[in-house]
């Protein structure tokens, strides 16, 4: 079972022990101590799995925090609803082969109340879930640049580590924004992407998929099928004709479209070319939003090269 801490003294003191443990990163000529970090908000699925057992495979020790974090959250009730399955995910993170365990309270994140001093997410903040949930990044940057320093190997050891967090491709947005702030700040950090993890039938994973009633997740079926008829469009260098994918969505009752776009990786910015009457070239990523009852769901779909 992995470690198990509540502080971020025990985190420190536990990552510590199992660098100085390992036999790598002490002498020049040492290969560095992989260290991999995972944050979540708990509520585990199979997904979070996914992103545990790759940082295994690439790190010699892997630590995952669990915090539901209150600043990104705009409604206060779907703070309160959101699962807290501690138990059952430290079970998970022991099977996908975590070693330590971070799970705080809100007092030890934000000894002070809410932060004075925050990290904005700017216009990258502003669009798709921005535009649907405002102060939704900055808040999650407040979390994550506090987690990402909190498990920074480099202030734990002498020894050389090669220090990275994963998060997965679900949240594009969010990774976009992380990203830019790790290059923007200068964390020392590497941040990879690890892709989506679908059920058998194409639907991504997410802990709001347990609140779907067997019609809804049966509807929100349609989602993925959008994504993935671009997808096609795109590797058969066709135009995308967007329109298509959106009448597919719109063609389900039970399923309320807020938006379906293609964008830049990068900066999130619409592509205005190679979409409609053109064939597809180089890359992009589409983006989907839907209100499926009162689920909001997320997804997406790399396009391209």
């Amino acid at each position: 079972m992995p470690i198990v801490t509540k502080t971020v003294a025990e985190l420190s003191a536990a990552l510590r022990e199992l660098i100085e443990a390992h036999p790598g990163g002490a002498d020049s000529g040492d290969e560095p101590v992989g260290v991999g970090f995972v944050p979540t908000m708990g509520a585990l699925h199979e997904g979070h799995g996914t992103l545990v057992r790759t940082a295994r495979s690439r790190n010699d020790i892997v630590a995952v925090s669990i915090f539901v974090n209150r600043l990104q959250f705009n409604d206060p009730v779907d703070y309160e609803r959101y699962p807290r399955t501690l138990d059952a995910d430290v079970e998970l993170l022991a099977r996908a082969g975590a070693d330590v365990v971070f799970a705080p309270e809100e007092s030890e994140v934000y000894p002070d109340g809410n932060p004075l001093v925050v990290v904005s997410s700017g216009v990258l903040g502003e669009k798709f879930e921005g535009a649907s949930r405002p102060g939704h990044f900055d808040g999650m940057l407040a979390v994550v640049s506090k987690l990402l320093n909190f498990a920074q190997p480099s202030l734990l050891t002498s020894k050389k580590v090669n220090y990275t967090a994963f998060f997965g491709q679900k949240d594009a947005q969010q990774l976009a924004i992380i990203r830019r702030m790790v290059q923007d700040l200068a964390y020392n950090v590497e941040i990879a992407a690890v892709p989506i993890v679908r059920s058998d039938r194409g639907l991504a994973l997410s802990s709001r998929n347990q609140f779907l009633s067997e019609a809804q997740a049966e509807a929100a079926l349609v989602l993925s099928r959008a994504l993935f008829l671009l997808k096609a469009r795109a590797d058969a260098h066709e135009p995308l004709n967007i329109d298509d994918a959106v009448a597919l969505i719109d063609a389900e009752p039970l399923v309320e479209l807020d938006y379906l776009e293609v964008v830049d990786p990068s900066t999130l910015e619409p592509i205005g070319v190679n979409c409609q009457d053109t064939p597809f070239t180089g890359s992009a990523l589409a983006l989907v939003a839907a209100r499926v009852g009162e689920v909001r769901l997320i997804d997406n779909m790399p396009l391209g090269s």
